[in-house]
C-alpha cells in the first residue's frame, strides 16, 4: 500500500516545516506527496522560492509528487505549454488532471513518460469510455478522490464505494485523503477529508476505516501530521482490523491477553456479538473472577468468567445490546467512534484490541 503525505508550498507552512514532513516522510517509508497549485490563497512568492528546494529534495528521496495541472497554472511552473521533459527534470512524476484536458489528449499523455492520475470523485463511465475508445494506456493512471475543506461537503460511503468500483473495473487503483488536526490547513481550517464521515475524526480512525472501504492509497491532507500519524500511516496493515477501545479491567494478565494477541471472528457468526475463536485457549491460564457485570451495551469486549463453567474465557464484541449476566465480565468498551469499523468484522477476519 503506497501511502502519502500533503505538502502546500506558500502557504501554512514555512519551507523548514516543509522540508522536515518530507524527511519525516522518507524516514517512515511514505514517498508519495501530493502537492496542489489550486489554492487561491496560496503566496505566489514563496510558492516560486520554496519550489525548486522542494523537489530538489523529493528527487533525491526518489519521491513519487503529484500535482494537479491545468492549462490555468502551467504559468507557476514557469510553462507555457504542458512539457513533459520539462516536468520530469523538475521532478514531478504524476500529473493530476482534474479538468481542462480532453480524453483525446489524456490519451496521448499516457503513452509517455510521465503518470497520470484521475480525480476519483468526479470521473464517469462515458469518460473512461471514450479513453477507452482513444486507446489511453491505463497501466501509466491512478486516482486519487478530492478532498472536501468546507463542512457538509465530503462524500458519503456509498458514493465513494460506487466511484472505487467503477475505476477497479479497469484496474485504476484509487486513493484518498485523511485529516490531520495537529495544524489545519488554511484558509478553511476544518480538515480535508475526502468523506464527510472522518470530519473532526483521528487521522488513526479515518485511515483504518478507508483501508476496510477498499482504498488502495491514503494520504494526509493536511499541512502538518504529527510524527505518531505518519508512523500509524506507513504501518497500516491488511492483518488485522486494529480497534481502540478504554479498559475495564485492572486485572494486568488479562489486560496483557488482551492486547498481545490477534483474535479471529468465528465462522458460525452469532446474532448478537462478535464470538473469538482462540479467545478460551488463549485466558485459559487466568483465573477470572466475576467482575464488572453490567448491561453489555454494542461494543462492550466481554469475558465468561469462572462461572461459566467450560465457557470461561470466551471473549466477544457485542453488536446488539445485551442484558447483565452474572457470567460474563465487561471488560473493556470500544471508544465511541470506533463503532463504524465493526460492520467490517465478518467472520474469519482478524483483529487486535488497543486499550
Amino acid at each position: 500500500m503506497q501511502n502519502g503525505i500533503s505538502i502546500y508550498l506558500g502557504l501554512d507552512n514555512t519551507l523548514e516545516e516543509n522540508l522536515n514532513l518530507i524527511h519525516l516522510a522518507h524516514k517512515y517509508n511514505l514517498n508519495r506527496i501530493f502537492t496542489s497549485f489550486h489554492i487561491p490563497e496560496t503566496d505566489i512568492s514563496h510558492f516560486q522560492q520554496d519550489l525548486q528546494t522542494i523537489l530538489k529534495l523529493t528527487q533525491k528521496y526518489n519521491m513519487e509528487v503529484i500535482c494537479d495541472v491545468s492549462p490555468n497554472t502551467l504559468a507557476l511552473l514557469n510553462l507555457d505549454t504542458l512539457n513533459i521533459q520539462e516536468l520530469a527534470t523538475l521532478g514531478i512524476t504524476t500529473l493530476r488532471l482534474d479538468f481542462g484536458y480532453s480524453a483525446e489528449q489524456i490519451a496521448k499523455l499516457s503513452h509517455q513518460n510521465i503518470k497520470l492520475q484521475f480525480n476519483a470523485s468526479t470521473i464517469t463511465q462515458e469518460f473512461l469510455d471514450e479513453l477507452n475508445h482513444y486507446q489511453t494506456d491505463f497501466q501509466h493512471i491512478d486516482a486519487l478522490h478530492n478532498f472536501y475543506p468546507r463542512e457538509g461537503t465530503g462524500l458519503n460511503v456509498k458514493k465513494l464505494q460506487q466511484q472505487n468500483e467503477l475505476l477497479h473495473k479497469y484496474n485504476i487503483s484509487v486513493g484518498a485523503f485523511i485529516p490531520s488536526y495537529n495544524k489545519a490547513r488554511s484558509p478553511i481550517k476544518k480538515g480535508l477529508p475526502t468523506l464527510e464521515i472522518h470530519r473532526y475524526q483521528t487521522a488513526s480512525l479515518a485511515m483504518r476505516h478507508l483501508k476496510l472501504l477498499g482504498i488502495d492509497s491514503i494520504f494526509i491532507g493536511d499541512s502538518l501530521p504529527t510524527e505518531d500519524e505518519i508512523q500509524e500511516l506507513a504501518n497500516l496493515t491488511d492483518e488485522y482490523i486494529l480497534l481502540k477501545a478504554k479498559k475495564l479491567t485492572q486485572n494486568k494478565d488479562i489486560l496483557k491477553t488482551l492486547q498481545q494477541n490477534t483474535f479471529t471472528a468465528r465462522l458460525d457468526e452469532a446474532d448478537g456479538a462478535i464470538r473469538t475463536q482462540e479467545s478460551r485457549a488463549l485466558f485459559k491460564q487466568i483465573y477470572i473472577c466475576p467482575e464488572y457485570i453490567v448491561p453489555r451495551e454494542i461494543g462492550s469486549i466481554t469475558l465468561d468468567n469462572a462461572l461459566y463453567a467450560r465457557y470461561a474465557g470466551e471473549m466477544q464484541i457485542i453488536t446488539h445490546a445485551q442484558k447483565k449476566d452474572n457470567k460474563i465480565n465487561t471488560i473493556a468498551k470500544l471508544l465511541d467512534s470506533e463503532l463504524i469499523l465493526l460492520p467490517y468484522i465478518q467472520p474469519n477476519s482478524k483483529f487486535k484490541i488497543k486499550v
